[in-house]
């Protein structure tokens, strides 16, 4: 080991990192989401296409690790391609959980989190990413809509029937019901 690599004699230890929950802002005891992104040029892109993270924490050049708060809800889409070009599309809609919440164990989600929909292929992708840019052109945040839509969007998906749209009545009728006790 080189002198330069020693700690200066006297100098005070380093301090620890704070806790991710200390980071978004929280409670210690608040259970977080970590959703882990990425991005390499032309090969590969792991990103949010929506969501509201407490915090996004830059680990590299690369990588990136958005923490979500319980009952926060979320878009990652996956894509990978290689020297002949696109080879996965991949779109997941989830919901931040807490312990006692049913969660499904996700790659690059920690602990879990609560899938809503699943898409796979590049015409699936398109298609539910058309439904997002619909609903967000009503003026509507993607984060708002009712859990049930993007459960029937999924389930509309894999038994290949026509994609539901929606609309400010359904989306009114959903805050409604959730402003009920």
């Amino acid at each position: 080991m080189t002198a330069s690599a020693l700690p200066a004699a006297g100098a005070a230890p380093a301090t620890p990192l704070p806790a991710l929950s200390a980071l978004a802002g929280q409670a210690s005891n608040v259970p977080l989401t970590r959703v882990s992104l990425a991005y390499i040029e032309a090969r590969f892109k792991l990103y949010l296409r929506f969501g509201e993270p407490a915090r996004t924490l830059r680990l590299d050049r690369w990588r990136r690790c958005a923490v979500f708060l319980p009952r926060a809800m979320f878009c990652r889409v996956r894509w990978e391609a290689n020297d002949y070009g696109t080879i996965r599309w991949q779109l997941m809609v989830m919901q931040a959980a807490t312990p006692l919440d049913d969660m499904q164990r996700i790659p690059g989600v920690r602990p879990a989190a609560r899938l809503l929909l699943h898409a796979e292929g590049e015409n699936a992708v398109r298609a539910v990413l058309e439904r997002i840019d619909g609903i967000e052109g009503q003026g509507i945040a993607a984060i708002d809509v009712s859990s049930a839509y993007w459960r029937t969007l999924g389930n509309c998906l894999a038994a290949r029937l026509a994609l539901p749209e929606y609309t400010a009545e359904r989306h009114a009728a959903w805050l409604a019901g959730r402003a009920l006790p």
